[in-house]
């Protein structure tokens, strides 16, 4: 069996325009160089938009109807979704304040009307190279290192309920010895997108999906979203799996490696373990504090059979909760 392919889709970039015209032009431009493009006329719509898809740049009229250029930034900036999405500002506008209010809301570029389409080219790449080369991780393309961080912080300041899904692969160095490391890396990637899938089908509109290293993924949402994300990831995954073995190893349903004494060993085929840590029953105060409990919910998960989930029941007092 061939290794799975894995085929990078195009950058997508939003365009949100009022201007048929204008909208129509960028568009075109953008998709003869290749990238994707989706236009919305309303801020509304942008945010709408962003928050269910996570475009990788935004290009932004300042002057929409309703909710003008500046509010969609405050917006998306915000949302620890969206707040990376780099933002190229193109408008009628030349005043030097709002250029200046624009780059305090953290707004990326600023091309005034008319524009050349070469300079508007060459900043979409230097933003896209930024935001790739700092902000996301190489592999998967979700947010990684201290955007997580930062994620995972800005839902301890909050007063409701949230859920955090830890997720790790079982017997992935089995994996990596068998197959090698770029077909690992295909794995990584098939857990990165039916995370994401099933996040943006099951989950909250504002749920957040991260990459946190090698094998270890964190997805953020609501309690009430818990077991329809878990259930359809882990099936997901139960069946999508399976095209990245060799017939042999699916039809013994083990992997055979040497452990680090150079025994040959037997392992299981790669299954998810997702450990839950959730607000729900008692207070969590600290990043060190979820980190612990991530730590032995997912030993938890991975104490049970195949593809599993394990939610904290444990109270205020440390009890487990009955249910």
């Amino acid at each position: 069996m061939d290794a799975v392919p894995f085929d990078t889709p195009p950058p997508t970039i939003l365009v949100v325009e009022d201007d048929p015209a204008i909208g129509r032009l960028l568009r075109e431009t953008l998709e003869f160089e290749g990238y994707a493009t989706v236009v919305a006329p309303t801020g509304e719509a942008g945010i709408t938009y962003a928050l269910r898809e996570v475009p990788q740049l935004l290009i932004l009229d300042l002057m929409l109807p309703g909710m003008d250029g500046f509010a969609v930034v405050e917006r998306l900036r915000a949302n620890v979704k969206t707040a990376h999405i780099p933002v190229v500002i193109i408008s009628a506008r030349h005043d030097t304040a709002d250029k200046v209010r624009a780059f305090d809301i953290e707004v990326d570029d600023y091309l005034t009307k008319p524009f050349h389409t070469d300079e508007l080219i060459a900043r979409i790449r230097t933003q896209l190279r930024r935001v790739r080369d700092n902000v996301l991780s190489p592999l998967t393309g979700l947010p990684s290192g201290l955007r997580v961080e930062r994620a995972i912080e800005h839902q301890l300041e909050s007063a409701e309920p949230w859920s955090i899904l830890y997720l790790d692969l079982d017997h992935f160095k089995a994996y990596n010895d068998v197959y090698g490391f770029l077909r690992g890396n295909d794995l990584i990637r098939l857990l990165a997108r039916v995370a994401t899938e099933s996040t943006r089908e099951h989950g909250n509109a504002t749920d957040f999906v991260g990459h946190i290293g090698g094998d270890d993924f964190v997805i953020i949402t609501t309690p009430a979203k818990i077991a329809s994300i878990c259930e359809d990831l882990l099936e997901r995954w139960a069946y999508e799996g399976l095209a990245y073995y060799e017939p042999a190893d699916l039809k013994r349903g083990t992997l055979v490696a040497k452990d680090r004494q150079g025994h040959v060993q037997t392992y299981g085929l790669v299954t998810v373990s997702i450990g839950v840590v959730t607000n729900l029953r008692r207070p969590i105060y600290s990043l060190e504090e979820v980190s612990h409990i991530a730590a032995e919910v997912k030993q938890k998960a991975k104490s049970l059979p195949g593809n599993s989930y394990y939610v904290d029941q444990r109270g205020a007092n440390g009890h487990v909760a009955c249910s």
